[in-house]
C-alpha cells in the first residue's frame, strides 16, 4: 500500500491513533516537522518516508491499514 498526497497531508494534520508503535512514533516525528514547515516538499517528503515505512512493515501493519485506507 502507497499513501497519496492528500493522505499523507490528513495523517499530518490529524490525531489517529495507530496499533504499531513504531508508526505511530514516525508520524509524531513527522507531524513536529509538519508544524514547523507545512510546504508541499515537506510534505513530498513525509509520504516518502511513511510510504518507505509501511513497504518495510507491511506484514506488521495489517490493523492500521484499514485506518489508513478509509481516509
Amino acid at each position: 500500500m502507497k499513501v497519496t498526497f492528500q493522505q499523507t497531508e490528513k495523517l499530518l494534520k490529524g490525531a489517529q491513533e495507530f496499533q504499531q508503535f513504531a508508526f505511530a512514533m514516525l508520524l509524531t516525528s513527522l507531524r513536529e516537522r509538519y508544524a514547523h514547515d507545512s510546504s508541499q516538499a515537506t510534505i513530498q517528503n513525509c509520504m516518502d518516508e511513511i510510504n518507505a515505512f509501511l513497504t518495510k512493515y507491511q506484514a506488521v501493519m495489517a490493523e492500521d491499514f484499514a485506518v489508513i485506507k478509509s481516509m
